[in-house]
C-alpha cells in the first residue's frame, strides 16, 4: 500500500489522516467491533487537524455510502447471476447477504471519502 502514499486512495483504504497520513482517523481500528465502529479522534494525533470539521459534518457520507452500496450490489449481481449461474432469488439474496456483511466496512470507507473531499494531503505536515 506504500506505492500509494500521498494520494487521497492511501488515506480512504488506511483510514488514516488525509492531511499527513500517518494519524488514525478511528479509535478502534476493527470495524466489527460495533460498540466502537463509528468512534473517531476529535483531531489527528501527529498534524493536529481537526476531523470533525462543523456539526453533523459526515451526514454526506451517508450519499457516499448509497453509492458504494450500490457499486458492490451491482458486482455481486454479476458475478452471483452470470459467472456462478443463481436464478434472480438466490441472486437477490447474495446481494442482501454481502451488503449486511460489509456494513461496517461501507461505513467507515464512505466516510473516508467524504473527508477526502474537503482536505488534502500535505508533505509538509507530513514531515512535522
Amino acid at each position: 500500500m506504500q506505492f500509494l502514499k500521498g494520494t487521497k486512495l492511501y488515506s480512504i483504504f488506511t483510514g488514516t489522516c488525509p492531511v499527513c497520513q500517518k494519524g488514525k482517523m478511528y479509535v478502534e481500528r476493527n470495524p466489527y467491533n460495533f460498540s466502537k465502529t463509528l468512534k473517531m479522534h476529535d483531531r489527528c494525533s501527529h498534524c493536529d487537524t481537526k476531523f470533525k470539521m462543523e456539526p453533523s459534518f459526515f451526514y454526506g457520507a451517508m450519499y457516499v455510502s448509497y453509492a458504494v452500496g450500490v457499486a458492490i450490489s451491482v458486482a455481486v449481481f454479476i458475478i452471483a447471476y452470470f459467472f456462478i449461474g443463481l436464478d434472480r432469488n438466490y441472486t437477490f439474496f447474495s446481494i442482501i447477504g454481502v451488503l449486511v456483511i460489509l456494513l461496517p466496512i461501507i461505513v467507515r470507507i464512505s466516510r473516508n471519502i467524504w473527508i477526502n473531499f474537503f482536505m488534502k494531503y500535505s508533505k509538509e505536515k507530513a514531515k512535522v
